[in-house]
């Protein structure tokens, strides 16, 4: 009887791709939770919740990508009716789909970072909830990407293992050159207009707290120097009796030798109005919103109000749409069996680009040479 042949070669496992330098980063990050770099709060107190400027361009450009339809495509051809799409309709009890979408665009123009919880109910999603950026915190896998994510509230925490064919978090984050997870905000790069505009708005406040005059100063022309007990009754006269501006026009009763000479703005200080509307810009700017949108001053950038509006729709609304619809359907796609799925915005139905469409419309069916099916093809249908 033949024994059968064994072989002495160590048994190989099978290769599997992964990046060469994942393990480096998976080794810098110890496989701890990192915190966000960024101060959230701060951020958002002083910007979102303090800031006119930096709140109108947050809310701008959440509300106008959270009113962008979406249409599933899967290749060429559009589905018109699919499970994700209802999904997106209503993604929890407690939230409409423009309003979970302007959430999370929100939650990108403060922190960088947007997280979606998917609640799934065997392999299908059945609700989806925006979560706020400060409470999650990503743990590196030993191959340099997250294997989880931690969510901590009130002491305590949740830790989302990123397993199975949808993961439980959809992470979103914006482009940062000096971080491997996080992303960097609008937010934070208009962070030194941000303290200009609103030190100039604390400067005109403490001006009209204080009648809207400049300062001035007491001179004594007497003999010697004020007394100590003299100094300080005079000073409390002073704040008691003619500073505020529920004492503006009250005349001032100087005696003993005082003289009252007010002191005058420099122009450099009666300039602060324009240096304010200038970091209102660059607020505007790290933002991608038209200054003339915000009804910023001084600004002649656009022929009119209807351009700018297209030109905010072009650079800032429709990007971050598309990229918030590709995240989902990317992450999404595979409950649904098949990796082909995207969303895309609905361009037709975005009013601010009708007249965009009417012009292409009108080049199209005048071009004799296509045919009905190439037609549909250039104003961006599937063909029949």
């Amino acid at each position: 009887m033949r024994l059968p042949f064994i072989s002495r070669r160590p048994v190989v496992p099978p290769e599997a791709k992964a990046s060469r330098t994942g393990a480096l980063v998976a080794l810098l990050s110890g496989h701890r939770p990192r915190w966000t770099p960024l101060d959230y709060a701060a951020l958002a107190r002083e910007g979102y919740a303090r800031n006119p400027v930096a709140h109108r361009c947050v809310r701008l450009v959440a509300e106008a990508v959270g009113q962008v339809a979406f249409v599933a495509m899967e290749g060429d051809a559009e589905h018109a009716a699919h499970p994700l799409l209802d999904l997106l309709a209503r993604p929890n009890p407690r939230q409409a789909g423009p309003s979970f979408i302007e959430a999370l665009a929100a939650n990108l123009l403060i922190s960088g970072n947007g997280y979606v919880e998917a609640v799934l109910l065997g392999a299908e999603p059945r609700e989806l909830y925006a979560l706020r950026p400060d409470r999650m915190r990503v743990v590196p896998g030993t191959d340099g990407w997250a294997e989880a994510y931690d969510y901590t509230i009130g002491g305590r925490s949740v830790r989302f293992l990123q397993q199975g064919e949808v993961p439980p978090i959809l992470h979103i984050a914006l482009f940062n050159p000096l971080d491997d997870h996080y992303g960097a905000p609008p937010l934070e790069a208009a962070q030194m207009a941000l303290d200009l505009h609103n030190a100039a708005s604390t400067w005109n406040k403490a001006l009209l707290d204080n009648a809207a005059r400049p300062s001035g100063a007491l001179i004594y022309g007497g003999a010697g120097n004020l007394s100590d007990e003299q100094f300080d009754r005079l000073r409390e006269e002073l704040e008691g009796n003619f500073s505020g501006s529920g004492n503006a026009g009250r005349p001032l009763l100087l005696e003993g030798g005082l003289e009252w000479r007010a002191l005058s703005l420099s122009p450099q200080e009666m300039d602060f109005l324009e240096a304010k509307n200038g970091a209102a810009r660059e607020i505007a700017l790290a933002f991608g919103v038209p200054p003339m949108l915000l009804g910023i001053p001084g600004d002649a950038t656009y022929a009119n109000y209807a351009e700018a509006n297209r030109a905010f729709w072009r650079i800032t609304v429709l990007p971050m749409a598309r990229r918030l619809g590709a995240a989902l359907a990317g992450w999404l796609a595979p409950a649904y069996g098949t990796t082909r799925l995207r969303l895309d915005p609905d361009l037709d139905a975005i009013e601010a680009l009708a007249d965009e469409r009417d012009s292409l419309w009108q080049r199209v069916s005048g071009a004799d040479f296509l045919s009905d099916e190439e037609k549909r093809l250039a104003v961006g249908y599937g063909a029949r």
